[in-house]
């Protein structure tokens, strides 16, 4: 997989029932103000990405976003693929994806990783 996903080809792993791991690694307050995920996808701190990346299928592929697609899910694909995962990040993150019209659901619970 790309290091880099477009909205696009996001919907085309969807349309394709790839299997994958979709996870916000958003920052607790981006979360706290933007109660928004994409279907399907469990928020995770990123600053912990070592410590929940071990519960993660070594099999499956892993794809992440943030806010704007820049420092943070940067940082947890750079580290995914340390660990040996199929890593690859949402271009744009959420942003993008609600402005390419992708459906966001309101996250239920707490922020807890």
């Amino acid at each position: 997989m790309d290091r880099t996903l477009t909205c696009a080809a996001l919907n085309a792993l969807f349309d394709g029932r790839t299997n994958v791991a979709l996870l916000d690694v958003r920052r607790r307050p981006a979360v706290a103000a933007e109660p928004w995920l994409i279907p399907g996808a469990v928020w995770r701190d990123p600053e912990q990405v070592t410590i929940w990346a071990a519960g993660l299928n070594q099999d499956q592929p892993v794809v992440v976003y943030c806010v704007h697609g820049h420092e943070v899910s940067n940082g947890v694909v750079d580290r995914l693929r340390e660990l040996g995962f199929d890593a690859a990040l949402i271009a744009g993150g959420i942003e993008a994806w609600k402005g390419a019209g992708g459906p966001v659901t309101v996250r239920s619970g707490g922020t807890g990783s």
